[in-house]
């Protein structure tokens, strides 16, 4: 099993999609890199030489920022506009869409489970 960047990539699947298990590494960074370390996108992980594995890691330490290093930048730019209390910081801060959705309808991803106000089933009859 490979490794890149602390990550465990899958063995079976081609580079091109394997690399993409990478946080901050997605379809157009996948394509930049393995084009600047001159390794066949179609070949399997598990085909790889050890030199053509540190390529790719040396590509990806010189150019861009993954995983816990990405994740750190993002989570401190999202401190810094809730700090500031921005209007996309105080979204962030009650947990509903910050890019502008709506929320009347939908949104449920970032607002979760949908909760029913009471009141609006039938009392039971009581005799008297």
């Amino acid at each position: 099993m490979a490794r890149i960047s602390g990550v465990t990539i899958p063995n079976e699947k081609q580079i091109l999609y394997a690399l993409r298990y990478v946080y901050g590494i997605g379809k157009k960074t996948s394509n930049d890199i393995i084009e600047k370390a001159g390794v066949s996108p179609t070949v399997r992980t598990k085909d790889l030489t050890d030199s053509e594995i540190s390529r790719i890691q040396d590509v990806i330490n010189e150019r861009y920022i993954v995983e816990g290093e990405l994740q750190r930048v993002v989570t401190t730019n999202v401190k810094r506009l809730k700090d500031i209390k921005s209007y996309r910081g105080q979204r962030h801060a009650n947990n509903l869409p910050t890019r502008g959705q709506r929320t009347k309808t939908n949104a449920r991803t970032r607002r979760g489970k949908k909760v029913t106000v009471g009141g609006t089933a039938k009392k039971a009859v009581s005799k008297t």
